[in-house]
């Protein structure tokens, strides 16, 4: 004969049991759940791309676009000058005449290019072909080119201002130029290397952008 006591105490036992495993198992579930809310929040944090907040600094991730021209205002050969990418960063904007490489416009001959010469960073000068430097009256631009009368770096205009004597060892930073339908020309960043003072021969142009102004900034 089955004892009622026991077998209510068993049922009574497995109800219990089962409740409890129900529970154990809701539990390891919530656990895996935030678990894995975990791993992706986790992901989404290593993988995003870097920010001022993320890499500590105040300074843009873009240049800025500066209108620097306008077509019409433009002669062969006659330099205008502004700043660019930080406000007391100067550049060298000219129509050479010729089709450059990098120049825009119809001819693809204008070009710009930061004036701060690569050796020691003083600022240079154009000089347009068959010209002279003021300083250095025995020689004559074969070419549109910078000359720097700190210690006689030449720099060739027409391909993307490489070192053609002298002694710098690195290209002038080539200013990236757009014109609109209106003619009006911008700067809207910088090609390597960096300018003289940023990260000198770095190609990383983000350096351009550190310890100043940007053109165009309120702040």
């Amino acid at each position: 004969m089955v004892d009622k006591k026991a077998e209510e105490g068993s049922s009574v036992r497995t109800g219990s049991s089962r409740r409890n495993f129900l529970k154990f198992a809701m539990a390891i579930s919530a656990l895996l759940a935030v678990g894995g809310i975990a791993a992706v929040l986790k992901s989404i944090t290593n993988t995003a791309p870097p920010t001022a907040a993320t890499t500590g600094t105040s300074a843009p991730m873009q240049f800025p676009r500066v209108k620097v021209a306008q077509l019409n205002d433009l002669t062969i050969d006659q330099p205008i000058a502004f700043n660019y990418p930080l406000d007391n960063e100067p550049n060298i904007l000219v129509k050479l005449g010729t089709k450059a490489d990098g120049g825009i416009g119809p001819d693809g001959d204008i070009v710009a290019f930061s004036s701060i010469c690569q050796h020691l960073g003083c600022i240079y000068g154009f000089q347009s072909p068959g010209s002279s430097p003021a300083c250095n009256p025995s020689y004559k631009a074969d070419r549109p080119v910078g000359y720097c009368c700190c210690h006689g770096s030449v720099y060739d205009f027409v391909n993307k201002a490489n070192v053609i004597a002298g002694p710098s060892q690195r290209p002038q930073p080539q200013v990236l130029l757009e014109v609109d339908s209106s003619g009006n020309i911008f700067a809207t960043g910088m090609g390597p290397p960096t300018i003289f003072g940023h990260d000198t021969s770095s190609n990383d142009v983000s350096g351009d952008l550190q310890g100043g102004t940007p053109v165009g900034s309120s702040g």
